[in-house]
């Protein structure tokens, strides 16, 4: 009796591909595991799709999922903004199920502590459509020093409300809008300004990142935001290198340093 000759399917290693083609969580225990841009995450929880409060964009690009942490955050930020007479939040990227790396985009966000939130807020939800191919809201000019007018009272009370809480160990905007923070602030009231960090782009969102929650033995923490404000010599050096950027040498191209996935993010992947 002739037998047909049993396929074994090649195990995944942890390409972009290869996270991005998983349409559900795995693990019992929610552990972010590795670093926040070589990482995954077990046990991940989707984003609350139902929240009156606040919508998640893009939904179709699963990117929808996080630590347990992550979703209290963002409930409980949206909950505080309704509270403040803001309107709808719009949540856009956080993890894949999984976590990993995206296939476009993001190198961070595989451990499910990052979350992309719009400056762009609606006053009433927004449609299907809308929802899968949302508009981005600018609020930086065109000469990437300053804000423009769609920098609002309410801008500054989401970055606030999002800044203010312990969970949070940084939030990534471009430098002008920290710099317009920092004139908004009083003095005596920056404590939390601190943890606004300036990056490139990051114009139409802020990407806030969460510290390693307790007990979490594979997350590999960042190191803890400098003391101050960083609303001085920091600052300026990031506002300087806009107004006179420096002229890159020329040098040749170095291929990038690939950084090996951790095992258990390999042994996660895998499961079926």
């Amino acid at each position: 009796m002739f037998l047909a000759p049993i396929i074994m399917a090649a195990a995944l290693t942890g390409t972009p591909a290869d996270w991005a083609g998983v349409t559900r969580p795995a693990g019992q225990e929610a552990q972010p595991i590795g670093e926040y841009s070589n990482g995954c995450i077990s046990g991940a929880v989707s984003a609350d799709l139902k929240n009156p409060y606040y919508q998640v964009i893009r939904q179709q690009n699963r990117r929808f999922y996080g630590h347990p942490l992550l979703v209290e955050y963002i409930n409980d930020l949206a909950g505080r903004a309704h509270d403040s007479g803001l309107p709808i939040l719009l949540i856009g990227d956080m993890a894949m199920p999984r976590g990993g790396r995206f296939i476009r985009g993001h190198a961070s966000h595989q451990s499910g502590l990052d979350v992309d939130i719009w400056f762009r807020m609606v006053k009433s939800p927004l449609s299907k459509s809308g929802l899968q191919t949302p508009w981005a809201l600018t609020i930086v000019k065109d000469n990437f020093l300053e804000t423009n007018s769609h920098y609002t009272k309410d801008t500054y009370t989401l970055i606030k409300l999002a800044a203010t809480d312990d969970r949070v160990s940084r939030i990534f905007v471009h430098p002008a809008i920290k710099n317009q923070v920092c004139h908004d602030t009083p003095e005596n009231d920056r404590a939390w300004v601190r943890k606004l960090r300036p990056w490139w782009g990051h114009t139409a969102h802020m990407h806030v990142r969460l510290e390693c929650p307790a007990g979490a033995l594979y997350c590999i923490k960042q190191p803890t935001v400098a003391e101050g404000d960083g609303c001085g010599a920091e600052l300026e050096s990031w506002l300087e290198d806009i107004r006179h950027p420096k002229k890159k040498k020329k040098e040749k191209p170095q291929k990038p340093v690939k950084k090996k996935v951790p095992e258990q993010c390999v042994e996660l992947l895998n499961i079926k």
